[in-house]
């Protein structure tokens, strides 16, 4: 995980580290990922719209993610689906 600062200052070696496959944290209090656009687009394209490769990048990445609470009478968070 990267400071801000500390990302500003090394620009490429995030983006090195990126471009290899390994995505980068950047922040601690609102944290952000970095992947190379190769990747992300892969991602998206192998991606079963379900979620599952969110979580699993947040899993990986030892992100902290909020959960919704799954309550019987919890919104319907896709209406009209």
């Amino acid at each position: 995980m990267w400071s801000v600062a500390d990302a500003k200052a090394q620009l490429s070696e995030v983006l090195r580290k990126s471009r290899g496959g390994s995505p980068q944290v950047i922040g601690t209090r609102d944290p952000c990922v970095v992947v190379c656009l190769k990747t992300y687009h892969n991602r998206l394209a192998e991606a079963d719209h379900d979620g599952t490769w969110l979580i699993d990048m947040t899993l990986r990445l030892h992100l902290d993610m909020p959960l919704p609470l799954r309550k019987e009478d919890r919104a319907d968070p896709v209406p009209g689906k």
